[in-house]
């Protein structure tokens, strides 16, 4: 009687501290190996991904840093979320930065507020680092991001309403992109997904998300990110909230619902839907320019989607040479279709009728 006594407290005692962590250190535990670290996370009541965060776009905090006429790139994960921020920057700038000087990366020159970029950090003690951050060229972040020769600033965002305040009354005049893609497509692309990760940004983030490469199943025969994206567990967000969540604003007139599908099979067109939206008038040579630069030829040549992470405070971060994703992984095929190949369908559709 007496052990189980003490096995009890003990029992109560891990379970004291782990929400006690959970409350006031979480990202302690994400120096705990995978899976441990993101069970603990979840089960303190922490949402998934761990190093994202809505504070940036709450209410009483979005307009404090944005301005009339900022657009957020807010399509769904594996939805061509990079393809945007490149076109709406070769948009903006209508072509005419052909060196990209302007984009010496895509989490440079199009910020991206939900995403959190150090271990225990948060978007109130990054904030003001966008502004200030030296780059190595010399140059401050600001300098890149809020270029004054821009008619609009390029932010990026993974949320949808209401975490997006998209119809916000009073305050900054915001329009927002959304763009959403074919499941089995986002499911397809998302098994690559996981192994682009660098082992760096995996180090800081307890594991996750797991080096799991394209080609492994596990025992039911499924690849970990359709599970994950399934409704019910921790990654389903990602592609059925995300499309839940923007239909009832499609019609808004500080909305553009896109489809993945339809932008590259008439990528002329929607360029120039996309500038219409954004107020940003083209000649025909522009256009021409425009498309050519948004073209996924141009873009794996240009090569300027790495993802660093130049606010980083981390000790085991370097912020010159680290970065989220591997070398070439973002701007991979970017197909049409690639998730309707006989096995992969069947696998999906199995699992979901399971």
């Amino acid at each position: 009687m007496v052990t189980i006594k003490k096995i009890g407290s003990a029992v109560v005692g891990i379970a004291v501290l782990i929400g006690a962590v959970g409350k006031f250190v979480p990202h302690w535990f994400m120096t705990m190996p995978f899976p441990l670290s993101i069970i603990l996370w979840i089960s303190t009541g922490h949402g998934m991904p761990p190093y994202f965060s809505t504070d940036a776009w709450k209410e009483d905090e979005i307009d404090t840093w944005t301005r009339d006429g900022d657009l957020v790139v807010a399509t769904g994960a594996k939805s061509g979320t990079t393809f945007m921020l490149y076109c709406t920057h070769q948009i903006r700038t209508k072509g005419k930065d052909t060196d990209d000087e302007l984009f010496p990366d895509v989490s440079i020159a199009t910020p991206w507020p939900d995403l959190i970029q150090s271990r225990g950090g948060s978007w109130a003690e990054q904030k003001e680092r966008y502004n200030t951050t030296i780059l190595p060229d010399g140059r401050t972040m600001k300098e890149v991001w809020d270029h004054p020769s821009y008619p609009f600033r390029i932010f990026k965002s993974h949320f949808g309403p209401p975490e997006l305040p998209v119809r916000k009354k009073g305050g900054k005049n915001i329009k927002y992109m959304a763009m959403v893609r074919n499941g089995l497509d986002v499911a397809a692309s998302m098994t690559d997904f996981y192994s682009a990760h660098t082992d760096e940004f995996r180090n800081l983030w307890g594991g996750f998300p797991p080096d799991v490469p394209p080609d492994v199943r596990d025992a039911d025969g499924f690849h970990p990110a359709m599970k994950d994206m399934l409704p019910g567990n921790p990654l389903e967000g990602i592609y059925w909230g995300y499309v839940n969540s923007w239909w009832p604003y499609r019609n808004d007139p500080n909305v553009i619902l896109l489809h993945y599908s339809d932008v590259r099979k008439d990528l002329k067109g929607s360029v120039a839907k996309i500038a219409k939206f954004l107020d940003v008038k083209l000649s025909s040579s522009e256009l021409n320019t425009v498309v050519n630069r948004c073209s996924m030829e141009h873009m794996k040549k240009a090569n300027k989607f790495h993802y660093y992470m130049p606010l980083n405070t981390d000790s085991t971060w370097n912020n010159n040479e680290h970065f989220i994703v591997k070398s070439g992984k973002m701007v991979n095929k970017g197909h049409v279709g690639n998730g309707q190949s006989t096995v992969f369908a069947l696998s999906l559709f199995g699992l979901i009728s399971a």
